[in-house]
């Protein structure tokens, strides 16, 4: 087992030489791995400062933010600062295009009391309590397991057990991930808090601006981040919202730094990535370039057409759509950005050079060649050809028909329910229960909903997603459209929405009160889903079937990798964990005879202005602040800096991470990476990689100066250091 553990606590990339700007580090290790470093490079924070599970700590000021963000408390009050991006769908939720003042997105929002914090309906956050290394106890429970469907299953099982041996005696929730591709184990407990509360957010022309030209882009002039805050029971534990709650007392709250920074500077990131295939083969790269970048980007961009067309026609539809737009865009991009860096920078070409190393070192040994498989790069090669067009097919089928139409979704909703109803033994309190939870997803399928749009959005997916699958993976109900309609998807929607009460939900309620099935299963859109789900859960059972191979052929490939690199150290991929990453604030070249340097000012936010798209549209009270230098205490010398650039490693979770100096002390707020190194999720660019921040100054500026807002910096601890 002292290999084992000595695997987990490993950091650094084989595919390169040791550099501290590559890594997400899992915080409880720092201290045995990066600390030194982190200290000869600026850090004035002692190991127990970063990570402590007996005393306040940094990791006690950050959370995960609705699941798919960072957040960090920014007060004693428990206010929240996060991405206006992240905040996005929840300032969407609240909002209303009946009148200015309500349209929160476009407009903005400052609650000049707690009294007008607006709780945010479903909105969550997680604080860290603890991390625990379990590698030992979970792999002794599967050492005499040779088969590797069993053994994933035994694995799982003692997972749940062990989570839920975690919260026993608790109001914690535990969760327990693999890591190194389940050569390692760990235990995470949170403490989960639903009363969370809108606080405010600038103007979507300045916390979106630029949206999707500039998304992915520098230089960057987008004040990126929203405000909220966290509540909790008299007793300071988590509870459900009520009126008389309490504003959270944090264990540690971020002080703010007026200090701002320079270039060079020591900084570090905590935050939750989502997910990194750092450890990807050549055969994985080929097969995403191949096969699944294309489907998600082509059925994607016909998603955005309509979109596109249809929010352009006024206020009500963009904001009805603005959400759906913005999380369909943003993976858009990235996938054709991904694609180009990963060609460009001959990523495979790189990745092969190591497997064809590692083949060697495996096969001048007989023990190794018995442990790991004389031919496991092979074997990977044929995993990954086995899984042909079906894994592809099978993210398709998302891409199409999970996040496309609501009306279709709907449909996939009641299938449930349909069971229900023709069951003739069904109990009435479970068939009450699971009329009421239909009844309220409606409430909440339909809140942004748009018949005429919905329409052309399931046209669209279905041309794309027939256009793109090989006939022999398509379900049968999508030949039969295509045979009937002769290929006109448009005039099969038109008429499906006509006859369908998914299309009209108060005729939907009607029906879902009436208690009868055949309505439903007799409906276009209900046979539709019906049809692509069953088709589609038999490529899933395909696909999982040969995945299960391919976790045995990942395992043994990475801890091959590490045993051939033992004096190297190596990091686990992303995967929504806490993570500590950490170098400086810098510039780059992006390419011959071209350098950015490290920060944006207010005046590219000025040249960058057109009032004839909304894109680049600058308010008119930012224009008179700028245009009279009113920068209260928030320049640089006269300068209104807007963002900064680091050379940290973040992926996709990261957003609203905060960027820290070496006191602990907040200089920024993460919110995107650079498109030359967009291949980043696979394989790290030193020379490239790039994290774009808003400059903490620029987000005081806009609370204080443009939004009036000054009582919520004056909650801040603000650390007011000589300016530079």
């Amino acid at each position: 087992m002292k290999r084992r553990v000595i695997f987990v606590l490993a950091a650094l990339l084989i595919f390169g030489s040791a550099r501290a700007d590559e890594g997400m580090w899992l915080p409880m290790l720092i201290d045995r791995l990066n600390y030194e470093d982190m200290q000869k490079k600026g850090l004035e924070l002692t190991a127990e400062e970063i990570y402590s599970v007996n005393q306040s700590s940094l990791k006690d000021a950050i959370v995960i933010f609705g699941g798919g963000c960072t957040g960090s408390i920014i007060s004693q009050d428990g206010l929240l600062l996060t991405n206006h991006h992240c905040g996005y769908s929840w300032i969407q939720r609240l909002s209303s295009a009946e009148t200015e003042e309500t349209n929160f997105l476009k407009n903005g929002y400052w609650a000049m009391t707690k009294e007008a914090e607006i709780p945010a309906p479903d909105l969550s956050v997680r604080f860290l309590v603890s991390m625990e290394d379990i590698t030992e106890q979970v792999l002794k429970e599967v050492q005499h397991i040779t088969d590797e469907f069993e053994r994933i299953k035994a694995i799982n099982a003692y997972l749940g057990t062990v989570a839920k041996e975690a919260e026993e005696g608790t109001h914690y929730q535990a969760v327990a991930r693999d890591f190194f591709a389940g050569n390692a184990y760990y235990l995470f407990l949170y403490e989960v808090f639903t009363d969370v509360r809108f606080v405010g957010a600038p103007p979507q022309s300045i916390g979106k601006f630029g949206a999707d030209t500039d998304n992915w882009m520098w230089p960057r002039h987008t004040g990126d981040f929203s405000l909220f805050r966290v509540y909790t029971g008299a007793d300071g534990n988590p509870a459900p919202y009520a009126k008389d709650n309490i504003t959270l007392k944090p264990k540690h709250a971020l002080p703010v730094s007026t200090a701002g920074v320079n270039e060079d500077d020591f900084s570090l990131i905590f935050g939750y990535p989502g997910a990194t295939e750092r450890y990807l083969t050549s055969h994985g790269i080929q097969y995403n370039l191949d096969m699944l970048y294309p489907v998600r980007i082509q059925i994607r961009r016909a998603k955005l057409d309509v979109l596109d067309e249809d929010m352009a026609t006024g206020d009500a539809l963009r904001l009805m759509y603005a959400t759906k737009h913005a999380q369909i865009a943003n993976y858009w991009k990235n996938f054709i950005g991904m694609s180009k860096a990963l060609k460009k920078l001959d990523v495979y070409g790189k990745k092969q050079e190591t497997e064809q190393r590692l083949h060697q070192w495996i096969n001048a040994s007989t023990y190794r060649k018995e442990k790991y498989g004389a031919t496991l790069i092979k074997d990977l090669e044929a995993y990954y050809s086995s899984l042909g067009h079906k894994f592809a097919a099978f993210y398709a089928h998302y891409e199409a028909f999970r996040s496309g139409s609501d009306a279709l979704n709907m449909a996939r909703y009641v299938t449930g329910l349909v069971k229900l109803l023709d069951d003739e033994d069904v109990d009435q309190e479970r068939l009450d229960n699971a009329i009421k939870a239909i009844e309220n997803r409606i409430s909440v399928n339909y809140k942004d909903y748009n018949k005429s749009t919905d329409l052309k959005l399931l046209a669209a997916t279905l041309e794309s997603y027939i256009n793109l699958i090989p006939e022999e993976l398509l379900a049968d109900v999508l030949k039969d459209i295509t045979k009937k309609y002769k290929g006109d998807y448009l005039k099969y929607a038109e008429k499906a929405f006509k006859k369908s009460i998914f299309a009209n939900p108060e005729e939907l309620r009607n029906v879902i009160a009436s208690k009868k099935s055949k309505a439903i299963k007799k409906d276009m859109l209900y046979e539709l889903v019906v049809g692509i789900d069953e088709k589609n859960a038999a490529l899933r059972n395909d696909v999982q079937n040969i995945q299960v191979e391919g976790s045995r052929l990942k395992r043994l490939f990475l801890a091959a990798l590490m045993e051939m690199g033992h004096e190297k150290i190596f990091y686990p991929d992303a995967n929504s964990t806490l993570r500590l990453s950490y170098g400086t604030v810098k510039g780059y070249f992006p390419r011959d005879g071209v350098e950015y340097l490290y920060y944006t000012t207010i005046e590219g936010v000025m040249e960058k202005e057109d009032p004839n798209n909304w894109e680049f549209i600058v308010p008119e009270k930012l224009t008179e602040l700028y245009e009279a230098k009113d920068y209260g205490n928030y320049d640089y010398d006269g300068e209104m800096r807007i963002c900064f650039l680091t050379d940290h490693d973040i992926t996709g979770g990261n957003s609203g991470s905060p960027v820290l100096n070496g006191k602990g002390e907040l200089i920024g707020l993460a919110f995107d990476g650079n498109w030359e190194a967009m291949s980043g999720d696979i394989h790290f660019e030193p020379e490239l990689q790039r994290t774009i921040n808003v400059d903490v100054r620029y987000i005081l500026f806009i609370i204080d100066k443009f939004g009036g807002a000054k009582h919520l910096v004056d909650e801040m601890t603000l650390v007011r250091s000589k300016r530079v």
